[in-house]
């Protein structure tokens, strides 16, 4: 009775504060008729506990490393040790890319994210006609095990961990680390780190595919089930938010539809016959971060929440690591600026404190000339440093989920948590993540999100500094790092000196084994990992693929 009388009298303040407030408004008008967040959603003048009736602390709130997790994933979080910090990186050929991985491991770097170049992410090797002009330009070629054994050439693959943003070849990557790693002396078991390996986003977002639905969705449970007895400290999965929010979905959409799809996963899993807890602890996510600080940390806090309610209530999951909602975060590449690009700093700094303040597991921070060309060695160094200064110096890592119990943040939380699982259940009312992306309903929500943002920012309504307000002129950037042509060429020859060195009647043997297994049920990561040994390029492996897969046609959407 005593909670109930406060309300009520702060019921009345608020009401009395409200009709002052209205009446102060002739002489000192608000900003803007209208006050959203990064997402659109609408932002109250005031938030007190009566935005929190009926919030039940213990329920959606706990304890930070208890269930459900809104708090973040481990008890201590950042006092124990940092996130890991990663720059993702590659360009051009393997060796180059090596020398940057270890510049990056000198200045503090704590574990590698590999970018790929766009023939190997949809598996054509560098001297494939629908290579020409795009080998090495947005990330590193690999066409075989010998690029892969140069690209990490010196860096000890028990020391560090390794993610790897690849998704419809990532088995074939994947074994060409393991093989790596053996070559080194290092067991599979002592591998750690991420692939990607998240084909529904591509379909929904990205475009980075090569088989139809069913065959990829075989090829990731085959990689949870190897991976579960061989390499068990390896992420089988990173699901992926970040691709779904820089195709220009808003925070709620972000949430909801990367969810879906890791439910997609999870389904397809333990129809496959695996127990739900043999893989889901080695699930982990990847989500944006964008700028608008607080909506941020709301929605990293209310996936955590969403996710372990779904797997203990839906999927039955009995171990608490299969609830935890692990997730590596990148700033978001889509609100850079080429305009005035020192500003981009400002702005990966603010989205480096929402991944931290939202309880990141490890972040990667863009660099300031990412709108214009892949970045220098300058714009990395920098990028790294915002997380480093945040880390050591900024105080949010010193105790955990720090924005706990702010009226606004829970709300936010709250709201989003609402507002995606409304989006889950009409996704689950449709049959599920694949029947929605294949209806085009998922696309179609992303496409209209990005259409209303794009808008307000013509209309001036949103303010994007230096792009519609606050320009300068400016002159023509100087310093960008411009890949080589000839890295096409000199791929090619790589490719000519592997054919004529290897076995190839072994090539033969083991690709044809591959195609036989695919034809049946059988897990097909050991016969791509016997294929990867005997140098069979990454082209060779999907090619085989291919033949008995089948390649996705995208539908029209409209």
């Amino acid at each position: 009775m005593a909670e109930k009388e406060k309300l009520d009298a702060l019921r009345t303040r608020k009401q009395q504060w409200d009709e002052k407030t209205a009446k102060s408004l002739e002489r000192f008008p608000e900003r803007k008729e209208k006050f959203v967040t990064g997402s659109s959603e609408p932002v109250e003048r005031l938030y007190t506990s009566l935005d929190l009736e009926g919030f039940d602390e213990s329920e959606q709130l706990g304890l930070p490393g208890e269930y459900p997790f809104t708090r973040g994933v481990q008890p201590t979080m950042y006092r124990g040790r940092f996130w890991t910090m990663r720059q993702y990186a590659g360009f051009a050929t393997a060796e180059e890319s090596n020398k940057r991985y270890k510049y990056l491991l000198e200045q503090g770097q704590t574990g590698l994210s590999v970018a790929f170049d766009l023939p190997t992410q949809i598996g054509y090797d560098s001297d494939h006609a629908l290579s020409e002009g795009e080998v090495g330009k947005v990330g590193v070629a690999i066409d075989s095990l010998k690029d892969m054994e140069i690209l990490f050439d010196g860096i000890p693959l028990d020391q560090v961990s390794t993610s790897m943003t690849i998704n419809a070849p990532a088995s074939v990557l994947l074994a060409m680390y393991i093989a790596v790693a053996e070559k080194q002396g290092v067991s599979p078991g002592q591998l750690r780190g991420t692939i990607q390996n998240d084909i529904l986003k591509e379909y929904i977002a990205r475009g980075t595919y090569i088989f139809p639905v069913e065959p990829s969705m075989r090829l990731i449970t085959n990689i949870f089930e190897y991976c579960s007895k061989e390499v068990p400290q390896w992420n089988t999965i990173s699901i992926s938010g970040y691709h779904i929010r820089e195709a220009g979905s808003s925070a709620v959409q972000e949430v909801a539809f990367t969810l879906a799809d890791g439910m997609a996963y999870v389904e397809a899993a333990i129809e496959a016959g695996l127990e739900v807890d043999s893989f889901a602890p080695r699930l982990s996510f990847f989500f944006n971060a964008h700028n608008d600080l607080l909506e941020e940390v709301a929605k990293f806090r209310a996936a955590r929440r969403i996710w372990a309610k779904l797997m203990k209530e839906k999927y039955g999951a009995k171990s608490e690591k299969s609830m935890m909602l692990k997730f590596h975060t990148q700033t978001g590449g889509s609100t850079l600026t080429a305009q005035q690009p020192d500003n981009n700093i400002v702005r990966v700094a603010i989205q480096t404190l929402a991944a931290v303040l939202g309880g990141t597991q490890s972040l990667h921070t863009n660099s300031k000339d990412e709108a214009l060309a892949l970045p220098t060695e300058d714009s990395v160094r920098i990028a790294l440093r915002t997380q480093q200064i945040v880390a050591h110096e900024s105080g949010v890592a010193e105790t955990a989920d720090p924005l706990a119990g702010s009226y606004y943040v829970e709300d936010l939380t709250n709201r989003i948590e609402a507002g995606a699982m409304a989006y889950i259940n009409r996704i689950t009312e449709m049959g599920g993540a694949p029947a929605a992306i294949e209806k085009g309903y998922i696309q179609k929500e992303i496409m209209d999100s990005a259409y209303e943002y794009q808008k307000q920012i013509e209309k001036n309504e949103r303010i994007v500094v230096g792009l519609n307000k606050f320009q300068v002129k400016e002159s023509a950037p100087k310093g960008l790092l411009r890949v080589d042509p000839s890295v096409g060429e000199m791929q090619k020859a790589k490719l000519d000196q592997l054919r004529a060195e290897r076995d190839n009647q072994q090539v033969s043997d083991r690709l044809a084994a591959l195609k036989e297994a695919a034809v049946t049920e059988a897990n097909l990561m050991p016969f791509i990992l016997d294929a990867v040994k005997a140098y069979a390029t990454l082209g060779e492996i999907c090619g085989t693929l291919r033949e008995v897969f089948g390649e996705y046609q995208q539908s029209v959407v409209l």
